[in-house]
């Protein structure tokens, strides 16, 4: 060993590093490159779930993360929902980067079955309970995301404008 050379540490492969670098690596450069702007999100993933849900409704097919919101914010505001534009933008930055179709393979909820899923990492059992009419019923549908997820965040901490950290 050289003078300066530094030794070499043990990685704890467990780690999210870790893992997050064995499957990038597996997953090849393209999906490294989606990758990029979540690394300071809640660890969702960029890739598309092994079955990726059918997404039938318009949002989905078509649109934008400001009209996602703007469709969301219009349903709130009929259902009596609190939430502002600002307050379900930085979630969504935080969560998922914008990536509809996220998903937490990893953390906790993913390790007993029930992964965090969509633009507000919404888990099947809540976006089944705060589900709102109006929207399909689909957690990787946009506007039923964030609506679900709004609904949940209003009825656990007042709305979601109330929400800094994962939730």
């Amino acid at each position: 060993m050289s003078a300066f050379a530094l030794p070499t540490r043990r990685r704890n492969r467990n780690s999210k590093a870790s893992r997050l670098t064995r499957t990038l690596t597996v997953a090849g450069t393209g999906a490294a490159v989606l990758a990029l702007p979540i690394l300071g999100a809640t660890c969702a993933s960029a890739a598309p779930s092994a079955a990726p849900a059918k997404v039938t409704s318009a949002a989905s097919r078509a649109g934008s993360l400001d009209s996602w919101i703007r469709q969301s914010l219009a349903i709130m505001a009929e259902r009596g929902i609190p939430g502002s534009y600002n307050g379900i933008y930085r979630n969504v930055m935080r969560e998922s980067s914008g990536n509809p179709r996220a998903i937490n393979l990893w953390d906790s909820n993913a390790r007993k079955g029930i992964p965090s899923k969509g633009l507000l990492q919404v888990i099947d059992p809540t976006f089944r309970t705060y589900h709102v009419p109006g929207t399909a019923f689909d957690p990787y549908d946009p506007v039923a995301n964030i609506t679900a997820a709004c609904n949940y965040a209003a009825h656990r901490y007042g709305s979601i404008d109330n929400v800094y950290s994962a939730y």
